[in-house]
């Protein structure tokens, strides 16, 4: 077993967003991060991250953790909302403003798009100008003088910032110049997740986030927001994801790679968690399993640092008899 001292210490999450069934690309996510946390002889907490109330369609947080159970990703203690936490996010946004560290914009995307034209592009399309920067006294001056509802940025301020991730090694970001002054409060009055998540990861007491390194670049606005607020920041681990025949990352519209299509065509669960096991190294091509099983062979040195395909880890279902689990 290859993975960080053992220790009760450790506590790891597993944080759906209930926008959507959840599909093989989140559970190969969400069994990384509880292998991790379990390998350590940690525990293993659950956060609902159904901040975008109007995507969140009823009956869908129930199926996502029905899909964990399924999956026999179990957690412990009694789940977090972020649809319920809103005053810790006012309190830390008030806190960034009383340091100078937040500010109300206005600026529209097709404002910052015009502005942000190359050389600004950054590592995910227009950087932030940083137009509304010490324009406006507060929101409500910005909404008088514009007729806007103003979202608030978080001031990056030219920092560099460098972080160890588990599996990926040595990572930086220069968060100004590559990433903007990004969002902490939508002009909706919704926390953005980056607050919300650093709030939160401190409140469950996260000592270890595992995710799809599709969020690498946030992991450096979320330790400026640690920063900035006097958090300890939790370890990290960004594990590669898995693409569709176009390489693109799944998408929770695709019916037939959702859990719960997987459950209601009959498949047993022990067979899309030896898929997703093998596809991490972890386990043989059409071996079945489930996580219990699996937590002595978790090992970091095994799991690829590319992404992986989901034909190739369709196959890695297949056993002796050549059964495969596409329903």
């Amino acid at each position: 077993m290859d993975s960080h001292s053992l220790t009760s210490a450790v506590t790891g999450r597993l944080a759906p967003t209930p926008s959507g069934g959840l599909h093989l690309g989140n559970a190969r996510t969400f069994l990384v991060a509880w292998l991790s946390a379990r390998a350590a002889g940690g525990r293993v907490v659950l956060r609902v991250d159904d901040l975008d109330q109007p995507r969140v369609k009823p009956g869908f947080v129930e199926q996502a953790m029905e899909d964990l159970r399924w999956l026999g990703l179990e957690w412990d203690g009694e789940p977090m909302f972020q649809s319920r936490r809103g005053e810790a996010y006012a309190a830390a946004l008030e806190k960034l403003r009383a340091a100078g560290l937040a500010y109300p914009c206005v600026c529209s995307r097709k404002e910052i798009e015009t502005a942000a034209r190359a050389p600004h592009e950054g590592e995910e399309g227009p950087v932030y100008s940083g137009a509304c920067r010490g324009k406006y006294r507060d929101g409500t001056d910005a909404q008088r003088q514009t007729g806007r509802a103003p979202c608030w940025r978080f001031v990056a301020n030219g920092a560099r910032i460098e972080f160890e991730d588990a599996l990926h090694g040595r990572r930086g970001f220069d968060v100004a110049r590559q990433l903007g002054d990004f969002i902490v409060l939508r002009n909706d009055g919704i926390a953005a997740y980056q607050l919300a998540t650093v709030v939160d990861d401190h409140a469950q007491g996260i000592t270890e986030v595992v995710r799809g390194d599709d969020l690498l670049a946030s992991t450096a606005r979320q330790l400026l927001l640690y920063r900035a607020l006097g958090l300890t920041p939790p370890r990290f681990l960004h594990v590669p994801l898995v693409l569709d025949a176009a390489g693109q990352r799944m998408a929770k519209r695709r019916d037939s790679t959702r859990l719960a299509a997987l459950r209601e065509a009959g498949i047993p669960a022990a067979q899309v968690v030896g898929a997703l096991a093998a596809s991490c190294g972890w386990a043989a091509p059409g071996e079945r399993a489930m996580p219990a099983e699996l937590v002595a062979r978790f090992d970091l040195k095994k799991l690829p640092r590319q992404p992986v395909q989901l034909d190739a880890m369709l196959r890695l279902t297949r056993g002796p008899a050549g059964d495969c689990m596409t329903p």
